[in-house]
């Protein structure tokens, strides 16, 4: 399995750049795992942290739905993971397999993409309970860009501790 990811334009305009950007950092998380079995994307490679790559894929469906289902659409959704609103639950990918997560996160990121498109603009606003705060579609893709960004870096060290391979 190999993940194809997108370039981002040099020049562009500020959606294109976001929605671009955005899709890199997913499509870099999708590649960390390619290759692995479901035992090595369930390894917690950095003892004492129980943080997995199939954790990471968990969390990020979580992240995406948050975000853009419940937040910018206004969704009453559950979490996947969770009746509790617990998003440190879907760390624990100990029982997940790669088949149930990343169908789970694909979902979501489609979802996601499906409500950023029909989006008037970057200033369409949604609240985020958790701040008490009304938030743009802007601030949500820069959110995300820097969620999956912080999040790729774990990856890339949890999958180096599993094989060696570095880059992506």
């Amino acid at each position: 399995m190999t993940t194809e990811r997108p370039e981002p334009p040099l020049t562009g305009g500020e959606r294109e750049m976001l929605r671009t950007f955005l899709d890199f950092h997913r499509a870099t998380l999708a590649m960390k795992c390619d290759g692995l079995s479901d035992e090595d994307l369930r390894r917690a490679s950095s003892p004492p942290s129980t943080l997995s790559l199939l954790g990471l894929v968990r969390h990020m469906a979580e992240v995406e739905r948050t975000w853009f289902r419940r937040v910018i659409n206004a969704e009453d959704v559950p979490l996947v993971w969770s009746d509790e609103v617990d998003y440190q639950a879907a760390y624990d990918a100990s029982s997940s397999t790669r088949s149930e997560a990343f169908a789970a996160w694909e979902a979501e990121v489609g979802q996601s993409r499906k409500i950023e498109e029909a989006a008037e603009s970057l200033d369409v606003t949604g609240h985020q309970a958790r701040w008490g705060e009304d938030v743009s579609l802007r601030l949500v893709m820069l959110h995300m860009i820097h969620e999956y960004a912080r999040h790729n870096g774990h990856a890339d060290f949890l999958r180096e501790a599993i094989d060696g391979v570095t880059g992506a």
